[in-house]
């Protein structure tokens, strides 16, 4: 499993979003991009990190960012999350977990005791020549889009 850290080139891929539209990291030279990997739609700590880039989009935008959520979710479960809580970036699905891997957010979990395998919730901030500026390897919900924006603001002096 790779690690992906700060100074790597981030992994390019290419995967619809909640509208079926393809995206490219490649896409996005030029710009600075959030990437964060979620476990689930609409589970409570993946809707709370979710919510909070929505509501944090407009800080983020004028920091010269775009958001992408990824999780191994479908198209429609994406659908269904964005219009349930009006997110306002596209989520795209990764089914067969090719980004989730390249960036090493598939991995060992715990729940209850329980171990098993599942998306990993991290985000990766990339830089306009897109190399990863900034790992977050264990994320909490909470707060974690205003950390990003805080993060990306430090990163661009402002």
């Amino acid at each position: 499993m790779p690690y992906m850290e700060a100074g790597s080139l981030a992994p390019d891929f290419e995967l619809p979003d909640q509208e079926g539209r393809l995206h490219r990291l490649s896409h996005y030279r030029g710009k600075w991009v959030v990437l964060y990997f979620f476990p689930k739609d609409d589970t409570p700590g993946c809707t709370k990190e979710a919510c909070g880039f929505r509501d944090r989009m407009g800080d983020l935008q004028a920091l010269g960012a775009v958001v992408l959520g990824v999780s191994a979710d479908d198209v429609e479960s994406h659908r269904r999350f964005a219009e349930k809580y009006g997110l306002n970036f596209p989520l795209l699905a990764d089914p067969e977990r090719r980004a989730i891997q390249a960036y090493g957010a598939w991995g060992k979990k715990n729940l209850y005791g329980k171990e098993y395998e599942g998306v990993l919730r991290q985000t990766f901030l990339i830089d306009p020549e897109g190399r990863i500026a900034k790992v977050w390897k264990k994320v909490s919900p909470e707060g974690h889009a205003e950390e990003v924006a805080e993060a990306l603001r430090g990163l661009r002096g402002f």
